[in-house]
This record gives structure tokens, C-alpha cells and sequence, in this order.
């Protein structure tokens, strides 16, 4: 069985010594030293400026009241995740990841795509980037064609929850990489469609050992994960020679 990739889910907040807040820098930072694989994180564009947190609504992991796309921005700066850290904005996370990561980018917030171009743009050109670095995914399908017809050399990630009765056949029209499915919705006959279409199964959340055996035995290329760590041990542990 070929071992699973590891993609940092909201960075990978939930670490065997300590818990960071999701869509954190630390949280972040932390994933790149364990060697991750990918980093994942969510995008929402207030005011031309795409912020990394993951809820609509403030309260749970950021501070503050409302939901996001209707607060103004200079309140939304003022907000703080439990660690103290202020909000990141997609360009923190770039500087921060370089090129020691796959970099994903879920597209949360509507009218994201000419703020998201606009600045990966600027930051390739500025750092002599690479855009195979970056893969952006949604479970916004209008938003991923945008993204097709903008940013076509960028990777593109369909993100679903359930099972379609076409399986995979809404990776088509969008030129997809890779197919994001959903743990609790997931069928040989749904990675088979994807396989044969070319495209990577990737699948999200998955945290636990028994369901990371699961996925190699299915066949899956990678898994989103909110322990990082435990899964990188677990593949040390089950290494074959």
C-alpha cells in the first residue's frame, strides 16, 4: 500500500504536546517543521484583503461578534485568535510557507477570485515563486471555474460533501487535480471514478488510525488532518522496507 500524504488541515492545529488555534501562523509554522506534506488553510475577502480563518461567523476561534463578510475590516484587525495572534492574511501565510509546502487555499468568502489572483500574482512575481506551489480549492464550484479561466496554471481541488450520482464527473468541466470528498461519504466506486478520470483522491478530516488505514487500503493519495503529527508517526511506524 503507497503511504498517504499528509495535508495540515487549518494548519494542523491539534499537536500530541499542545492544541494551537486553527488557521494560525504557530499552527502553521509548527506543520512546516514536522515536514508536512501540504498546508491547508480558508481564505474569506473582506475589502480587497483575504483573511485565514475558516468560520462565517466570529465567535468560536477568532474573537468578536457577527459574521465576517459583514464586519468592516478595521474591526476585523482588531480580533484575535486564543493565542493572541491577529487574524493572518493570506500573505502572512505565503511568506511563511514559501516553498517548504504545498500550499491549499480553500476559498471560503464569495467574490474571492480576483483578490486571490491579484495577490498570488504579486507574491510569485515578487519572491521568483512557483504557482505549482499553490493548489485552490472550494466546495464552490462557480468560484473553482473562475479560478479555471484566471488562474488556469494553478491547481484545482473539487471539494464535495456526499456522493453524486455522476461520482466524479464535476471534476470535468473544471479541469480539476485533485477530488477533496468527504470522509463520511466515501465508496470504492467513488475513488475508482475519480482514478480513472486521473484525478487524486484527497479526503478530509481524517484523525484517526483505524481511518487512516481505511484510506491506504482504499487506494487514497492524501488526507486532510488535524494531527499532523500523529499521522506522520503512524506512517514511521508502518513503513514498509
Amino acid at each position: 500500500m503507497k503511504p498517504l500524504l499528509c495535508i495540515a488541515h487549518r494548519g494542523g492545529p491539534q499537536f500530541i504536546q499542545s492544541t494551537l488555534p486553527e488557521n494560525s501562523l504557530a499552527a502553521i509554522t509548527r506543520a512546516l517543521e514536522l515536514g508536512v506534506y501540504a498546508v491547508e488553510i480558508d481564505i474569506f475577502q473582506i475589502e480587497g484583503e483575504l483573511l485565514v480563518t475558516h468560520d462565517r461567523r466570529l465567535g468560536r476561534v477568532v474573537s468578536g461578534q457577527g459574521i465576517i463578510t459583514e464586519q468592516p475590516l478595521a474591526y476585523l484587525r482588531e480580533q484575535r485568535l486564543e493565542n493572541g495572534e491577529p487574524i493572518p492574511t493570506l500573505q502572512q501565510v505565503l511568506e511563511l510557507v514559501g516553498d517548504r509546502a504545498l500550499l491549499n487555499i480553500e476559498i471560503k468568502g464569495a467574490n474571492s477570485v480576483p483578490t486571490l489572483k491579484r495577490v498570488l500574482d504579486e507574491y510569485v512575481t515578487s519572491k521568483q515563486g512557483n504557482y505549482e506551489q499553490y493548489t485552490i480549492s472550494s466546495f464552490d464550484h462557480q468560484q473553482l471555474f473562475e479560478c479555471l479561466q484566471q488562474m488556469p496554471q494553478i491547481k484545482r481541488g473539487v471539494l464535495i460533501e456526499g456522493i453524486p450520482l455522476d461520482y466524479a464527473a464535476c471534476c470535468a468541466p473544471l479541469n480539476a487535480y485533485s477530488f477533496n470528498t468527504h470522509l463520511s461519504f466515501l465508496t470504492p466506486e467513488l475513488i475508482q471514478d475519480a482514478q480513472k478520470r486521473g484525478l487524486k483522491n484527497w479526503v478530509y478530516t481524517v484523525n484517526h488510525e483505524d481511518d487512516w488505514k481505511a484510506m491506504m487500503a482504499l487506494g487514497v493519495d492524501a488526507v486532510f488532518t488535524d494531527k499532523p503529527d500523529q499521522l506522520l508517526a503512524f506512517q514511521a511506524q508502518n513503513k514498509h522496507p
